[in-house]
């Protein structure tokens, strides 16, 4: 699970030295290795008008790599139906040409059946990574008693995860939760494996935080990235107070010409999950009807993409 796909490549590469000259495989294999562009998955909360096979189409013919899927409360696929639906829709997204290896999940808890469920089926139909809930500090307790505790909790989730082959993610997030802070995130991640549990790092939710100090939380996490949410936002002055106010990638705070300089200097290039936060209709906030003709929405994710590889590319 460890072997990337560079990885891959080079030991073909180099098993090909003393082989035939075979005249198609290792090309395709060589272009699929683009080190110059990004592996971007569409996170399927901002397609939820449309069904799972539907979206996938779409996403596709946009130019995703695959769909970061939700399978939580008013997801694509609704927890207590996942043994059900997930095989379902991992098949037909991989029809469509797309990749399932992200899932958005609101699992928190290893003693919790329908939890288990939920990781156990990802895993077993190829499901590589997903992201938990967020955990909320315990108002019974204190801060640092709460980090204990979750730090205890994502252990248990790791064992679960090494026994499943699949990794767990914390989103670090914005807000009074547990991550608003890279460096609790860094504190919960303390004792499980990091092979099996890390985090889902969100630059936009660093930047709204972290102010300048997010290259500080880079460094601290970049070794337990697994994979990477990219947005992008505004403070913006609303009846005299100052609110975050996400905007299309590239035209807000986040400076991604210096993070994406920073992830190329410690050869970070994992999966990552657009996301699309600003007002588009309610497909924004994962509405099954929106407000606004749905070729506004594809169009934004078309231009997100192109910009992020631009971005990317120029880095």
């Amino acid at each position: 699970m460890d072997k990337t796909r560079r990885d891959f490549v080079k030991n073909v590469g180099m098993a090909a030295i003393g082989a035939p000259l075979v005249s198609w495989p290792i090309p395709k294999l060589l272009a699929e290795d683009d080190s110059d562009s990004l592996e971007i998955h569409l996170f399927s909360k901002h397609l939820q008008f449309l069904s799972w096979s539907d979206a996938a189409a779409k996403a596709k013919e946009i130019g995703f790599a695959g769909l970061d899927l939700t399978v939580r409360p008013k997801g694509h696929i609704l927890p207590e139906n996942v043994a059900r639906d997930l095989p379902i829709a991992i098949r037909e997204i991989k029809n469509a040409g797309l990749r399932c290896d992200m899932i958005t999940t609101a699992v928190d808890d290893v003693r919790d059946v329908v939890d288990q469920d939920v990781v156990s089926v990802a895993a077993d139909h190829g499901v590589k990574y997903y992201r938990t809930n967020w955990f909320p500090y315990r108002p019974e307790e204190s801060m640092e008693a709460s980090l204990e505790f979750y730090k205890d909790l994502v252990w248990r989730l790791g064992k679960m995860n090494k026994k499943l082959d699949i990794v767990g993610c914390y989103q670090n997030h914005s807000g009074l939760k547990i991550g608003a802070s890279v460096w609790e995130v860094r504190e919960i991640l303390e004792k499980v494996n990091p092979k099996y549990f890390g985090t889902q790092y969100d630059i936009r939710h660093a930047v709204a935080e972290g102010g300048r100090s997010w290259p500080n939380g880079v460094k601290l996490l970049k070794d337990q990235m697994k994979t990477i949410v990219l947005k992008d936002f505004v403070w913006r002055e609303v009846d005299g107070h100052y609110k975050i106010a996400n905007v299309p990638i590239g035209e807000g705070m986040v400076d991604f010409d210096a993070y994406f300089k920073l992830l190329k200097k410690y050869k970070i290039n994992v999966p990552i999950s657009l996301n699309l936060e600003y007002p588009l209709g309610g497909a924004e906030k994962g509405k099954s009807k929106i407000t606004v003709d749905q070729q506004v929405v594809y169009d934004a994710m078309k231009k997100d993409l192109n910009t992020i590889q631009k971005l990317w590319h120029d880095a």
